[in-house]
């Protein structure tokens, strides 16, 4: 089961983890970034979405779905 936030981002299974964290970053609110109290909650999500990305390319997911 993929991450239903990680499925929001709508990246395709061929896309870089950079590209993966620019995504996570920008599916942020401005001021949620902005908030220094929440920096290990931010890393914590950002390392979610990537392992949730290397998840959907081991399975090999199509990438329409």
């Amino acid at each position: 089961m993929t991450d239903p936030t990680y499925q929001h981002l709508g990246l395709p299974v061929t896309a870089s983890p950079f590209a993966v964290l620019r995504a996570a970053v920008r599916a942020l609110h401005p001021d949620t970034r902005a908030v220094r109290g929440f920096r290990a909650a931010r890393k914590r999500f950002y390392r979610q979405m990537l392992c949730a990305h290397v998840a959907r390319q081991a399975a090999g997911d199509d990438p329409d779905s």
